[in-house]
């Protein structure tokens, strides 16, 4: 952490500013509360504010990377039809001097890009962003409404929001503040009276600024922290401290949503691989989160998959189950459906396969399934899982009917699956996981079938691998949620497929061999199916795979179920 200075905002000096920022306020065009909005059709410029630390910055993403997703491919480019207003950046500030149109900022991927364009695709009429963000700010310091330190951020943001919608005003232009888009919080961890008072300093934060603004029923959109990120292993005590204060004010304040976010992808680093930021993906992913969530109090939401219009298995037959699960990828964070096309054989994959029944759950519930749908790529974000390669796979061999499951989540780690979790409560998937299992059995039966659970098949946890205290329990962890899921289900010869991928090579954890550790928990129980899948594509980054390794993964691990059958 960096030591900054601690000069306090005088008490007269923010009074006066906030004459300025209201007297500007009180005489401009602001038209309506944010909620009366509707979606076609309206004129009024709709004004959304972006505020925080560095993960709503952008830091470690990079403009020219966006190529390298096909999904939101083109956000390099100005989006002219967009006004854009920001002061990103602490002692060396980047400012756009008044609007703009939107692009990236010095090379820097923020939100704001995906957000923009998600929203402008299901809205009529202009919208405009203000944004005002810094690295290593607190909530409890320099955004504190009442007494700001350090960077001072909180007047910094009354000043720019004042400036810009006056700038508005001059131009003729009406408009209405439609919400403040808040992503913070890392920070104010490691300042003990900041993390104690994060809900409390949260819901001042809110107050304040609705005062400040003159908009008492201003919405606020609060980012989860990202679970993903190396903080969220080695610091997750800390990091759920400051998620319970967000959910608090979420759950009391109507007003407020908690908008997930571990489930975005994050920068791969150097060393071990783990990283701090979303970096480009996980940031243009980020944007889409708050667009959805935007869009949805609007009640605009995305059209939702269809479950099988007719079942494809015949009433009394047994069917085999095969449940899979895991972290990142096995929810397919690198998996593009764009990729897969130029792929030999990957146009088939794409379509859907009513033929094979296929139920989930992703994102540790951000994404569910209609019922039973057909076997499809269904990720969030145009990714897909190793499930189309496995079922296919499987329909070539199998002469029997049969349903594939898949719960993952790839914010999670291994320690989050066990029987008795951690301390971070709210990451416990045990209860989530056994109960999509069983839910999963019993629709079946209500379909009037016998069901035979062929296996679970778990792709190791990627991150796990690369942070030592949970690479060295990697296997004993798996061996208790093992032996509770054989309880629980009622079944002590359950079998357990456990896929893993060449672990992170790296001096820092290479003493510890955790495929030895794996393989040793496998030959001492004949239902724990060791697969090392260490002949995948060559990768380019560690721990994430792409759409060929995806495809490839899911193939060696239907061929390795079909070996032992």
């Amino acid at each position: 952490m960096q030591t900054r200075p601690t000069l306090m905002f005088h008490r007269s000096s923010l009074r006066n500013l906030l004459k300025v920022v209201l007297t500007l306020l009180c005489s401009l065009s602001f038209v309506g509360p944010s909620h009366a909005s509707g979606g076609g059709g309206d004129k009024i410029t709709r004004v959304f504010i972006f505020a925080g630390q560095s993960n709503m910055v952008g830091s470690d993403s990079n403009v020219a990377d966006i190529k390298r997703f096909p999904p939101f491919a083109g956000l390099e480019d100005p989006q002219e039809d967009v006004q854009f207003s920001y002061s990103i950046g602490r002692e060396d500030k980047m400012e756009s001097k008044g609007w703009v149109g939107l692009e990236p900022v010095n090379n820097v991927v923020g939100p704001e890009l995906s957000f923009a364009r998600q929203v402008k695709q299901n809205l009529d009429g202009p919208i405009a962003i203000i944004k005002c963000a810094a690295g290593g700010t607190h909530l409890g310091g320099d955004w504190n409404p009442d007494e700001p330190i350090g960077f001072e951020m909180y007047p910094r943001l009354l000043r720019l929001i004042g400036e810009s919608v006056a700038e508005l005003d001059k131009k003729g232009i009406r408009y209405r503040i439609e919400g403040v888009f808040w992503h913070q919080g890392e920070n104010d961890m490691f300042e003990e009276s900041y993390l104690k008072n994060y809900g409390a300093n949260l819901r001042n934060f809110v107050a304040k600024l609705r005062r400040d603004l003159e908009t008492p029923d201003l919405r606020f959109y609060v980012g989860e922290l990202c679970t993903k990120t190396v903080w969220g292993m080695d610091l997750r005590d800390l990091m759920y401290a400051i998620s319970l204060g967000q959910r608090e004010v979420a759950a009391e304040d109507p007003l407020v949503d908690y908008v997930p976010t571990s489930h975005v992808g994050v920068e791969i680093g150097g060393g071990t691989g783990l990283h701090y930021h979303y970096g480009t993906l996980g940031q243009l992913e980020h944007g889409a989160n708050y667009a959805k969530a935007y869009l949805a109090n609007l009640g605009i939401n995305e059209e939702p998959t269809q479950p099988l219009a007719k079942w494809p298995l015949k009433k009394g037959q047994t069917v085999q189950l095969f449940v899979m699960a895991g972290h990142r990828n096995m929810e397919g964070e690198r998996a593009f459906i764009q990729e897969l096309a130029q792929l030999a054989g990957g146009k088939a994959l794409l379509r859907d396969n009513a033929k094979i029944p296929f139920r989930y759950n992703l994102g540790g519930g951000y994404k569910l399934s209609n019922g039973w749908e057909a076997l499809g790529p269904r990720g969030f974000y145009d990714t897909f899982g190793p499930e189309l390669s496995f079922g296919q796979t499987l329909q070539r061999k199998l002469k029997r009917p049969f349903a594939i499951a898949k719960f993952s989540h790839s914010g999670s780690q291994i320690l989050d699956w066990t029987p008795e979790g951690s301390e971070a409560k709210s990451r416990n998937l045990y209860p989530a996981f056994l109960a999509f299992v069983q839910e999963s059995i019993n629709e079946l039966v209500a379909k009037g079938h016998k069901v035979e659970l062929a296996g679970i098949f778990y792709h190791v946890g990627e991150n796990d691998m690369s942070f030592q205290p949970y690479r060295e329990q990697a296997a004993s962890r798996l061996q208790a949620l093992i032996a509770q899921t054989r309880e629980d289900l009622k079944l002590p010869n359950l079998r357990w497929f456990v896929s893993q991928q060449s672990p992170t090579d790296d001096e820092q954890v290479n003493k510890i061999d955790v495929t030895a550790m794996l393989a040793q928990a496998a030959s001492e129980d004949e239902n724990f199916i060791h697969i090392k899948v260490f002949d995948l594509p060559e990768q380019e980054r560690k721990l994430v795979l792409n759409t060929a390794a995806i495809v490839a993964l899911g193939q060696r691990i239907a061929e390795a179920y079909l070996k032992e059958r």
